[in-house]
């Protein structure tokens, strides 16, 4: 596969929008990216040259951004998706949106084009029947800044031919993911899932007075944050030993929180219109300038994570066997 010789479409210039263009323009793509408001044609530009910017500088990229833009179209009209092997729909969450949108590009494109969303909460099986060709229709959930990030779940709804989901699989390697093949649909998918588990008992432990939000973070940073970009759940498991875990949870997961309703801690931030950095009011305090500043160094970050974890891709160990099993030179 060259992605040179894959045109994508991108609808929706958001931050995320902005971030998954970038990753297709560093792979190669042309892309044609649409803005569905026009308040995008304002800002998407300036973001997309701004990432760009940010990977030369980091050494991410080879070329300076000026060599990526002649690949990409910014523009309102749908219609200049026509030769686009690839949609991908990055609207917020609101179903009656997305059905508007995949109807102006299912208007234009071919019937063999695959057509994905970037949902992160609206199961795949319910948005592809609001398509004309629901077996060509899966997710694409990406994580911010997706032109950094290894991550990338492919998701296959109930009528989704999984031969498009295996082929997007496969593209995505080139994109520099290290992707997961959700084959069956699932609400949440499998990161969210496993995500979300995690924040429900996050904040319990804090409502009940067990620790500070500052403990918990504190806790996740210097635990699982220490060896997850090596290693999952599983894998760290038989690192450590099976066993032990199968004693703690005997008696530790009766005691897990189970509820089912949104607590108490972040339906007051949102009540009080919180809504963490971007307004400067969320689970934390924050002095003038020190959002901003967080803003900065997580981008930062995930530069410097990148280079640690190229350092271990997935196949690591695979690869030091085969080093290590080679014949020597005689």
């Amino acid at each position: 596969m060259n992605p040179k010789e894959i045109p994508v479409g991108i609808v929706g210039l958001g931050l995320m929008g902005c971030s998954i263009v970038t990753c297709l323009l560093i792979a190669g793509h042309p892309v044609v990216a649409v803005a569905p408001i026009s308040v995008d044609m304002l800002t998407a530009e300036k973001r997309i040259k701004e990432h760009l910017l940010n990977a030369w500088q980091n050494g991410l990229i080879d070329n300076e951004p000026e060599f990526y833009l002649r690949q990409l179209i910014i523009t309102e009209d749908y219609s200049l998706l026509e030769p686009c092997r690839l949609v991908n729909e990055c609207t917020i969450e609101n179903i009656d949106i997305k059905e508007s949108v995949y109807k102006k590009v299912e208007a234009v494109i071919a019937p063999d084009a695959i057509l994905s969303s970037n949902t992160s909460a609206i199961p795949i099986s319910q948005l592809q029947k609001l398509t004309l060709y629901p077996d060509r229709f899966i997710g694409l959930h990406w994580t911010e800044p997706a032109h950094t990030t290894r991550f990338l779940e492919v998701i296959c709804g109930e009528e989704t031919d999984i031969s498009k989901g295996e082929f997007i699989y496969q593209l995505s390697h080139l994109w520099g993911k290290e992707p997961i093949l959700v084959r069956k649909d699932i609400a949440g998918f499998i990161t969210n899932r496993l995500m979300y588990a995690m924040y429900r008992e996050a904040i319990s432990l804090v409502e009940n007075g067990y620790a500070t939000i500052e403990d918990v973070d504190r806790s996740c940073r210097n635990n699982a944050g220490y060896f997850m970009t090596l290693v999952g759940v599983f894998r760290w498991m038989d690192l450590t030993g099976v066993p032990a875990y199968h004693t703690v949870m005997k008696n530790l997961l009766p005691t897990l929180n189970n509820s089912t309703e949104v607590p108490e801690l972040i339906d007051k931030v949102v009540r009080e219109g919180g809504k963490g950095v971007l307004n400067s009011h969320g689970f934390y305090d924050y002095e003038p300038g020190e959002a901003e500043v967080w803003e900065e160094t997580f981008k930062e970050f995930t530069y410097d994570i990148r280079e640690l974890a190229l350092k271990y891709p997935g196949d690591v160990v695979k690869r030091r066997l085969e080093e290590k099993n080679k014949p020597l030179d005689s």
